[in-house]
């Protein structure tokens, strides 16, 4: 049986789900977002979004690159909201993956554009989601697998997580393979190292909003493991699909809100220095 439809939030307007947490005191607007799509005049487009951002008093990170698009923003609602509808005017970004989520206060400091290699860096070129993407499951048909212990071919399931070790620390799902990776670009001689840990069984790969199992679950499919899938949305749309079932702990983010639980609520309550940077965030 072949996974739920993918429904991305990616339409200009109204998202197709409110976030789960958000009490009445949260007026900050918080976005993931990313899109592999074929870029050029990379210069022009930095240019464009920054002073679209700028206008908007926006803050947060754009990572662009040829490969696509990676964003990580925050304002209120109406900003948010507007900067997307002119975003998306453009096609190449119209189906944003997007996840959202609330906060007291602003999260991030200053407003960073980068152009850089890749907008995740694995360091393999030859991986291009652009291209396609690996087969993906969603939330709800990954909860219905975890619950009954198998996938629908009756095969195990293994949850990796492709993130870094502190991240994991904070939370993850129960009994992921965990390779206590220090960066990204360590996953690929990991997959090497351990494939064979991976035989017979249906791998899901995840991380935060969807990004790094993009590309991961394309590698692993080309070393050679046969029965793979990503996580559609990462932990964030999981979160807000399926709550806190078969996860122990909050995700990680990269502001300083530090980590959300899985009513994407807040860790802590922001003002506090931060060392986290937005350009590790994926």
């Amino acid at each position: 049986m072949r996974p739920g439809r993918r429904h991305p939030a990616s339409a200009p307007g109204p998202y197709a789900r409110a976030p789960a947490y958000n009490c009445g005191i949260m007026k900050i607007l918080n976005i993931a977002a990313y899109r592999f799509v074929a870029l050029d005049r990379l210069t022009e487009l930095k240019d464009g979004i920054a002073q679209a951002l700028a206008a908007r008093r926006i803050l947060g990170t754009v990572l662009l690159a040829e490969e696509g698009i990676n964003l990580f923003l925050a304002a209120d609602s109406a900003a948010i909201h507007d900067f997307l509808a002119w975003l998306q005017r453009d096609a190449r970004f119209h189906s944003l993956d997007i996840k959202q989520s609330w906060s007291a206060t602003q999260p991030f400091h200053k407003l960073l554009v980068k152009i850089k290699p890749e907008i995740i860096r694995m360091n393999h070129p030859a991986i291009q989601p652009a291209a396609g993407r690996a087969p993906a499951v969603d939330a709800a048909t990954l909860r219905r697998w975890l619950d009954q212990g198998r996938d629908d071919d009756g095969r195990p399931v293994a949850m990796l997580d492709t993130r870094n070790t502190y991240e994991v620390d904070a939370g993850t799902f129960r009994q992921a393979i965990d390779w206590r990776l220090e960066k990204f670009t360590e996953f690929p001689q990991a997959v090497l190292d351990h494939r064979d840990e991976l035989t017979g069984k249906t791998i899901v790969s995840f991380c935060t909003g969807g990004i790094r199992c993009e590309k991961a679950a394309i590698y692993l499919r080309e070393a050679g493991i046969a029965h793979v899938y990503q996580l559609d949305g990462g932990i964030l749309k999981y979160f807000e699909d399926c709550g806190p079932a078969h996860f122990d702990g909050e995700c990680f983010v990269f502001d300083d809100r530090r980590g959300v639980d899985s009513a994407l609520k807040p860790r802590v309550e922001i003002g506090a220095s931060s060392d986290s940077d937005a350009a590790h965030a994926v």
